[in-house]
This record gives structure tokens, sequence and C-alpha cells, in this order.
């Protein structure tokens, strides 16, 4: 049966290393528990008696670890008081931002925040996970363990999976927010956008045109489960539903299944786009097909980016208010208090142009 190293400073247990000896193992443990602020400057470490219990270890190898962390730096032994966690110096005046894919939306997010960063002092560094939630949180650790400053964190796309990792992070250390996502996170910082409020008012806008139905396009490149897009497909619905219970849903993955003459026959007059680049494809297909816009066919996007204001036609979209997103995070970040809590809600507004 393998021994186990006790998670003293967080869940669960690690199965020690046969090749790596004990006492090494031990040093990154206490190590890592400091990086990651699950200690912080201040707090007292396991004391030598402490150590021998909690991890079976002899009394010099338990020696052995304060000494070395000490050496590194990472705790400070006081004779007849104990160890305790170093002051490691200030942190990095910088800001990282975890994104799961490039997307317009996020790049114009991204550019509004590292303007204001850079008028606080604080450089912006983006990374990317790919849309994979182990990458996320690596991601998060990493930059912790660097003493970033803040960390900005748009989730992946299934969040379920993520969940338990934010909700148990300690509320010291390296500031910590959630930004453009569709869970609330109790006693934990988030600034949102109400995704559900923004498509209502897409389908007010095109149902009140005219009798017919409204189709929904996703996006095809949000792979994988996407709870963003299941909350706006079922917004779609009940909207739908609500105001023409005789028209059945048309949804359609991408838009390059955007088909005029389909969309006429099942009495479609509108189209809510779940971003711009997605209804500059739907419009483009549309007028190559000889489908007026707006006359005949109505056109919604979500994201009102810079493609929006200077596509023609300007397209009609859901402005998810960027610059409001970016203030709010800008300010708690740069705000000198460390008890202040923010749960933000961005409500969207439509912005009628051409389409």
């Amino acid at each position: 049966m393998k021994r186990r190293l006790s998670q003293t400073y967080g869940g669960g247990e690690t199965p020690l290393l046969p090749s790596v000896p004990i006492y090494e193992q031990l040093v990154a443990f206490y190590r890592q528990a400091i990086l990651s602020n699950r200690l912080v400057p201040g707090d007292r470490v396991d004391s030598i008696t402490q150590i021998q219990r909690r991890h079976r270890v002899s009394r010099e190898t338990a020696k052995r670890v304060l000494n070395q962390l000490e050496s590194e730096g990472y705790i400070i032994q006081r004779a007849g008081k104990g160890s305790f966690v170093a002051n490691l110096g200030p942190k990095l005046r910088r800001w990282g931002m975890v994104l799961p894919f490039f997307s317009v939306q996020y790049e114009d997010l991204v550019a509004r925040i590292s303007h204001l960063a850079a008028s606080a002092g604080r450089e912006v560094v983006r990374y990317f996970d790919y849309n994979n939630w182990e990458e996320e949180i690596r991601l998060v650790q990493m930059m912790q363990e660097d003493r970033y400053e803040a960390v900005v964190i748009v989730p992946t796309l299934d969040e379920s999976r993520t969940w338990e990792f934010y909700a148990g992070l300690p509320p010291k250390g390296c500031r910590l927010m959630l930004l453009d996502h569709t869970m609330s996170y109790r006693d934990f910082n988030f600034v949102i956008q109400s995704y559900d409020l923004g498509v209502v008012r897409a389908m007010e806008h095109l149902l009140s045109r005219g009798a017919g139905g409204v189709a929904f396009v996703a996006n095809e490149g949000w792979t994988g489960r996407n709870m963003v897009l299941e909350l706006m497909t079922e917004t779609y619905r009940m909207a739908l539903l609500g105001k023409r219970p005789g028209y059945d849903p048309v949804i359609l993955e991408r838009a390059t299944l955007v088909d005029g003459a389909s969309l006429r026959s099942r009495g479609v007059t509108g189209i809510v786009c779940c971003d711009d680049v997605s209804a500059i494809r739907a419009v483009g297909r549309l007028r190559e097909q000889g489908v007026a816009i707006p006359g005949e066919m109505g056109v919604v996007s979500y994201g009102n980016t810079d493609l929006a204001r200077y596509f023609t036609p300007a397209l009609t979209s859901v402005d998810p208010h960027n610059e409001e997103m970016a203030r709010q995070v800008a300010s708690f970040l740069s705000s000198e208090s460390r008890a202040e809590l923010i749960q933000y809600v961005v409500q969207p507004e439509l912005v009628v142009r051409e389409t």
C-alpha cells in the first residue's frame, strides 16, 4: 500500500513518489501552499512535531523541511514561537486574463480592460485555454504562483467542471474575478451580462416587425458543451413559443446553413445570430440568394462590435456593454479595498440599425 501525502492545506491526498526523497516532496507541498495563497504572509506553518505526526516522518526530516523552506525565503523560524510564512515582496503589477477561445467579442473586451489597466499602471497578459477546463485551472494556478496581482477568467463553456475549484479557493492573496459567464458563484467576484435578456430584446424586435417566425443561428466554432449557447437557445425557444405558438423553432448550427428558400417555406421573417461574425455571414448569404434585408428578412446579431457598426448594411445588434463590464473589472482590481465583493450583472441593450 502506497503512503500518501496528507493535503493539510488543500482537499484530498497526493500519493508519494518513490523516486523523489520525502523531504523534497514535503518542501514542494508547503511551497505550493504558500505560492497558491492557501498560506499567506504571517500564517503559522506546521511545527516539527505537526509535520512528524501528519506526514509520518522522522524529526530530522521535519526539521530539514523547515530549514529548506527558510533558506528559500518562504518562511521565518522564530525561536519559541514557531514558523511563519514570510512576506515574499510585492506582487507583479500585472493582470492575467484566461479566455476559452479567440472571438471579436473577447478581443474588444480585452482591449477595453487593457486600456483601463494601463491607466492604473498595470499590464494585461492574456492566455487561451482552448475551452479545456483542466488547462483553465492550470493557468489560474500558474498566475497565482507567479504572484500576479489579479486574474480575470472567462470560464470554459462547460462551467460545471470548474465549479468546485473556484468555490474552494481561499479568499486571500491574488484577486480573482469571473467574467462573462452564466453561473453565479456565491461569495465570489464576478461581472456578467444577462444573455437571456439580450436574446429576449432581439426576439421582441424581430417579432414586432410582422407575423412570421424567427430562426436562431449558432456558432460552429463554439465546440463542446456550451452553457452560454444553451442559455441563449432556450431563451429563444421560450420567446418564440410565447409570441408565436404556431411556429416551430428553427435552429441552425452555423451561418453557412442559412438558406433563403428554406426559411421562406417555414414562414421565417427574422434571424437572431449569436455573434456579429455569424450575422455577417447570414446577411451575405441571404443577399446573394435575393432576399431583401431587412424588407423580407430582419437580422439581429449579438455583440455590437466594430463589425456590426461598420459592416454594410450596419447590423442591428444586441450591445452587451463591454465598456461597462471593463470598467467594473478595472475598478475592482485596482481598488485598495480588499474586503470588497463585487457581483455585477450588465443589462444588454438593442441597437437598431439597417438590418
